[in-house]
């Protein structure tokens, strides 16, 4: 498979409003898919979101925070921005409650099969296996995948997953279309109540992925291969401001390094220190290329 540099990135934009005890309430630009393509953005990396957006306050913002980082935005448009309320525990952990739909249709003003085709498709969160938008997300990698390198983040949300035999069967059918899947281990406890994150890795490595990474809080991160290699790395230490976009910086910066040729362990470093860059500070927001250099060195 040839790739280009160019990554599509497809998913739902999230308004997130971050409550805590005894602070005002604070809006920042968030889902999972948006993250992650402004994560690479800000890492250099071209990258295009295809996405829905209404002309409202909140997705004013949204547009602009990610054209600020240079994404490249899609977005059909629909009637309200999805938003969620974030609530954050003592120790800056996130608990979210939603009002977001996924309606995504035919998409348009992306260039798919031509000169200017990604090389790279990320897909992942709610819109991967949200109806009737999922279908459309489902279509462009059938096309894409013989041709482009598929990545896939389940993101999971139990109050948006339904019940959990059927969101199973959707998150396995993103999974046996992908090359690289990252889940957290809380993810996987959800989906797969009771079993072991790396023998769920190993399971998914057998529906067709080459690559399947698992978060691990603070104990790191493991990847696993279909070719049998393994490697797992430590957090990096750092005082927690919150942990929105933490999964989706280690996403983006794992995507950039395994783009750019890194090796399997360097690729996990590369995302567990850009993760820890994005604990440090509150809301999601990734490091840039110079600050993940600096975070690397230390």
């Amino acid at each position: 498979m040839t790739t280009s540099p160019n990554f599509l990135v497809i998913g739902e934009c999230v308004a997130d409003v971050v409550r805590a005890d005894g602070v005002p309430d604070r809006v920042h630009p968030g889902g999972s898919p948006a993250n992650v393509a402004y994560g690479l953005a800000r890492l250099g990396r071209a990258a295009t979101l295809l996405t829905q957006l209404a002309d409202d306050a909140h997705g004013r913002l949204i547009r602009a925070h990610l054209e600020a980082a240079g994404v490249t935005v899609r977005a059909e448009a629909v009637v309200r921005t999805p938003s969620a309320v974030v609530e954050l525990d003592g120790e800056g952990r996130a608990q979210y409650a939603f009002d977001i739909g996924w309606t995504l249709g035919t998409p348009h003003g992306v260039d798919l099969l031509g000169p200017d085709a990604p090389g790279y498709l990320h897909i992942g969160s709610i819109a991967a296996v949200t109806e009737p938008g999922a279908a459309a997300v489902l279509g462009v990698i059938e096309r894409l995948r013989g041709r482009a390198s598929v990545s896939y983040d389940p993101n999971v949300r139990p109050a948006l997953m339904g019940e959990r035999a059927g969101a199973v069967r959707r998150v396995e059918r993103c999974v046996a279309l992908s090359h690289v899947v990252k889940a957290s281990d809380e993810d996987l406890a959800w989906l797969y109540p009771g079993e072991d994150p790396e023998s769920v890795a190993r399971h998914w490595l057998g529906l067709g992925p080459a690559v399947v990474a698992v978060t691990l809080g603070a104990a790191g991160a493991v990847a696993l291969t279909a070719d049998g290699a393994r490697e797992q790395v430590a957090a990096r230490p750092v005082r927690v401001a919150d942990t929105v976009g933490a999964g989706d910086s280690f996403m983006a910066a794992f995507l950039h390094a395994r783009a750019g040729g890194a090796p399997l362990a360097v690729c996990l470093a590369h995302a567990v220190t850009a993760a820890a860059v994005t604990v440090s500070r509150p809301g999601a927001n990734p490091p840039s290329s110079a600050e993940l250099a600096e975070a690397l060195a230390r």
